[in-house]
């Protein structure tokens, strides 16, 4: 076995935000997600069938819920989304790269 980089394979250039499935089974996914100045559409609003845990790794990141509470991340701050609660990223670094580690189960 060897080990892979969380850090690894990040793309100079994003026109858009990357997510990468690290690990998925039946109940759980894992994955990578970078963003460099990366927000939703105003109406994109997520409303996943699963709970999600997301961290930030580096960088830095803003969520918007549906009732309009804004949650700022930095890099070390997690969070956990219970399904179907509507969620948005209102903004990322433009400055850096934000990389998110997000668990779905």
């Amino acid at each position: 076995m060897k080990p892979e980089n969380i850090y690894s394979a990040i793309p100079a250039k994003l026109d858009s935000e990357m997510f990468e499935v690290l690990q998925q089974s039946d109940s759980v996914t894992i994955e990578r997600i970078v963003s460099r100045g990366h927000q939703s559409p105003v109406n994109g609003w997520y409303d996943q069938p699963r709970n999600e845990w997301v961290l930030v790794l580096r960088g830095r990141a803003a969520l918007m819920f549906d009732d309009q509470t804004v949650v700022h991340l930095d890099a070390g701050d997690y969070i956990h989304i219970p399904s179907h609660k509507k969620h948005r990223v209102s903004w990322t670094d433009p400055e850096q790269e934000t990389v998110w580690l997000a668990v779905h189960f």
